[in-house]
């Protein structure tokens, strides 16, 4: 056990992917650095999620600040043993689990592992970083989905005219959402736009000009968490069915220039599966340099989950 515990921790530190022998399901991820320095981004894809056959873990994470990098590793490698543990004792404590409690024990481990990990962060509270996140848990025919932040998971499903459409399955958390602005202002945090980002909207301070959040759930950045800056996940769950095909997750630096129903036709149009997640990420570098001219691009991250046999 302490063997296998040790070679997880390796894999985690590493490539991000935990791949159960004999694997037949259909993962495609990639991850492409920006050119504002070090790649902040990383991701995980966990087969055989809590030995479970199958349970698939993915989480795709997106770093910010001078020290982004370090706090989204750290969060991988936290978040999903974290999240494993909570939801073990919440099994055991629960003698029969009917299957409309299971959303109810998911959602709590996620918000006890969201806590936790944002706690053990605070600890260094010297880090000047803070990180979005969001997950697709697959067990089965049931998908939990979890999301900190401004990164996004998409599904990719058939409409009853046979089309392939896009059905966005997480919140964009952003602070001129009407219910995350309330929660701010309340706290006496301030949410504006400056005047060369108009339409950009960000957290501030009651004094001063700091530190110009552009979301408003994030783990980390501490010195506006008093202000109305949260690191609670909304947490939903969603059935799998026949009609459902693949499910990408990624970080904002793809959302920001490609649009759902893009992503999914760019998906849905790669010939080789393997390759799914790198070419969209191609594209949004080349939506990036043709939309934003004379802008930095972004990281971009992207996992591709497909759901069926091709």
């Amino acid at each position: 056990m302490a063997k296998e515990a040790r070679r997880n921790e390796m894999i985690l530190r590493s490539s991000g992917m935990m791949r159960a022998s004999g694997s037949k399901s259909f993962v495609s991820m990639f991850s492409q650095r920006g050119e504002k320095g070090i790649n902040q981004d990383c991701f995980i894809v966990w087969e055989e999620f809590g030995c479970q056959e199958d349970m698939i873990f993915c989480g795709i994470f997106d770093g910010h600040g001078p020290w982004g990098h370090f706090v989204s590793k750290r969060v991988r490698e936290s978040l999903p043993p974290a999240l494993l543990c909570n939801w073990q004792e919440a099994l055991a404590l629960a003698s029969v689990v009917p299957d409309k409690a299971k959303f109810d024990i998911w959602k709590q481990s996620y918000i006890r592992t969201c806590a936790t990990i944002d706690r053990e962060l605070s600890v260094n509270r010297s880090l000047d970083a803070f990180n979005s996140g969001t997950t697709a848990l697959t067990i089965g025919e049931h998908m939990f989905i979890a999301n900190v932040g401004d990164s996004r998971a998409v599904l990719a499903t058939t409409s009853d005219d046979g089309d392939l459409v896009p059905v966005q399955l997480t919140i964009d958390f952003k602070p001129n959402l009407p219910q995350e602005a309330e929660r701010i202002n309340q706290c006496k945090g301030r949410v504006f736009c400056l005047r060369d980002e108009p339409g950009v909207h960000r957290v501030w301070l009651p004094n001063g000009e700091s530190p110009g959040l552009a979301m408003s759930r994030a783990f980390g950045d501490y010195c506006i968490k008093d202000y109305g800056l949260i690191s609670v996940p909304e947490v939903t769950q969603r059935n799998i069915t026949d009609k459902d095909q693949f499910i990408v997750l990624a970080t904002d630096g793809v959302w920001d220039v490609v649009s759902n129903q893009e992503a999914i036709q760019i998906v849905s149009s790669t010939k080789e599966r393997g390759k799914a997640a790198k070419r969209l990420v191609e594209c949004a570098v080349r939506a990036w340099k043709r939309k934003r001219k004379g802008i930095a691009v972004d990281d971009c991250s992207a996992i591709c989950l497909f759901f069926h046999c091709s």
